[in-house]
């Protein structure tokens, strides 16, 4: 989508309702921006939508509560930026599934530079704590802003070491709760210090609490924001391993440091570089790696899972109960669907947002669908 010459504070509004509404995510958000040219065109479609998905008593989000968000936004001293904003991060941009809409504290400036990723363990071991404190702090007096998810152990770690950077912090912060919400309790203070004096990014609307769903997407967006993600320290099936295996689809660098097969806190690590990481030991390994990066990562964690594009003019009729009978609730991508259905590619997303705002359609990475 191309940004708009103006944003007017109504459509700034509708955007943010919209997205507020029920069973509104932002392949969904993205689709009827492209389908109705508006948020404010969009939200008086959603009920005909919702009804032709067999959903017959929906309602946009009210605009009551989207008044106390932007109330409560203001009062944390957080700022909307929007996805056709020239400041939204452009790595970022490219997700499959970026966020249409963050809040923001402090220098957007930051995301705009050469990102790494670092994540791990929250129980982490002292000795991972000290390293990663000092990784980020060689990766940002090299130039490089350290983004992580200011969780316990090596997250709150990475951001220590990249605050006391000698040419300035060169940290962001992205939290799975509102921009207004310090989580973990702990890290009140380092939260803030983030958004005083480098950058704070959330997802969730302010004043949400952080819940186990959030922190998924914040990863997507630690991943996101990244040319590459460093993990130092985890166990297998970990949260971190998650924003690895977001970074390598994304068609980012994965780079993890080795540790002990003796410590189990170092086995999901280890068994990242057996699976295609690339194994780095210091900062000037990641420097060497991501300053040359052109788009093709050297590490074979994981393959990039092509989006699904279309055109508005592609945007024809199908029942929404014929595409519907295809689905199960095991994922299937949207190709399959095009397939064999027999409709255009654009009948079929139609049917797949009609499905979706009725509340009947999860949508899965890759490019995947299922019955809710």
């Amino acid at each position: 989508m191309t940004a708009p010459k103006t944003l007017s504070q109504e459509e700034a509004f509708a955007r943010i309702r919209l997205l507020r509404s029920a069973n509104i995510g932002p392949v969904s958000y993205a689709q009827l921006l492209l389908r109705f040219g508006t948020a404010i065109g969009a939200l008086e479609a959603l009920p005909d939508l919702a009804k032709r998905g067999s959903k017959r008593d929906y309602r946009p989000a009210p605009r009551e509560r989207v008044e106390r968000e932007i109330t409560a936004a203001r009062k944390a001293g957080a700022r909307y930026v929007f996805h056709d904003m020239p400041e939204y991060p452009p790595l970022l941009a490219e997700m499959e599934n970026a966020p249409p809409i963050i809040t923001v504290r402090g220098d957007m400036a930051l995301a705009g530079k050469p990102c790494v990723a670092m994540v791990g363990a929250r129980n982490a071991s002292a000795a991972a704590v000290k390293l990663a404190r000092d990784f980020a702090r060689g990766l940002g007096e090299g130039g490089f802003t350290v983004v992580s998810g200011l969780a316990r152990g090596i997250d709150g770690a990475c951001h220590e070491g990249a605050l006391s950077c000698s040419n300035g912090p060169h940290t962001i912060g992205v939290i799975a709760s509102g921009i207004d919400i310090a989580y973990p309790p702990q890290h009140t203070k380092l939260q803030e210090q983030i958004a005083s004096d480098a950058l704070l990014i959330a997802e969730e609307a302010p004043g949400t609490q952080p819940r186990g769903q959030h922190f998924p997407k914040r990863n997507r967006i630690i991943a996101g924001l990244a040319l590459g993600t460093v993990v130092v320290e985890a166990a297998p099936k970990s949260g971190s391993l998650i924003t690895a295996r977001l970074a390598g689809e994304a068609g980012r660098e994965v780079m993890a440091i080795p540790g002990s097969p003796l410590e189990a806190r170092s086995h999901g690590c280890n068994h990242l570089i057996r699976e295609g990481a690339v194994l780095v030991q210091e900062p000037e390994d990641v420097i060497e790696l991501l300053s040359g990066f052109d788009g093709v990562p050297r590490s074979s964690f994981r393959e990039a899972t092509p989006a699904y594009d279309y055109t508005p003019e592609d945007m024809s009729q199908a029942e929404p109960a014929d595409i519907e009978s295809l689905l199960t609730t095991a994922p299937v991508s949207v190709d399959e669907l095009i397939r064999q259905s027999g409709e255009s590619a654009g009948a079929v997303q139609m049917a797949l947002l009609e499905l979706e705002i009725a509340g009947k359609l999860v949508r899965h990475a890759g490019g995947r669908v299922s019955l809710a």
